[in-house]
């Protein structure tokens, strides 16, 4: 799901009430469009979010998670562990022994970060490329990384 097509929609009407008004609220306007459509973009991802989580609650048999790729919402439907057919095999360890990156909670806490110049540009073009900050496009960089290393130490290949 591209969700700059909301966020368009956003900043389309923004700029339609501005209209109305002098060069200096349109220019107002336009600077708060840009502005809103990375607070927008969140709101979008928190909701899917959310709505996937109420999804996941209704279904036995599935979990369904939304993921950003670029400026792209994606929902993952997984299936969930079932009882094995093969009592011999070992089973894997239960959900509940290791925590998720949804199970974290707590303060945020902030952490200073020093990149050299030309990552640090890059990672700012992958942030505005992807509709967030450059705080929340790190952020979501080291929470993606290590989902991929609870994964890898769990031996899952998803």
């Amino acid at each position: 799901m591209e969700l700059s097509q909301y966020t368009d929609t956003l900043r389309t009407d923004l700029m339609a009430a501005a209209a109305l008004g002098d060069e200096h609220t349109r220019q107002t306007a336009e600077a708060l469009g840009k502005t809103a459509e990375a607070s927008a973009r969140l709101m979008l991802l928190t909701a899917l979010s959310d709505f996937a989580a109420e999804v996941s609650n209704a279904l036995d048999d599935r979990t369904v998670v939304v993921r950003l790729d670029g400026g792209q919402a994606h929902a993952d439907v997984r299936r969930n562990d079932s009882t094995s057919d093969h009592a011999s095999e070992p089973k894997e360890p239960v959900a509940e022994e290791y925590p998720t990156m949804d199970d974290v909670s707590g303060e945020v806490r902030r952490v200073t970060l020093r990149l050299v110049e030309q990552i640090k540009e890059r990672a700012e073009d992958a942030a505005n490329n992807s509709g967030v900050s450059l705080n929340s496009w790190l952020s979501q960089a080291v929470q993606g990384a290590l989902r991929d290393q609870m994964r890898k130490d769990r031996g899952w290949n998803n």
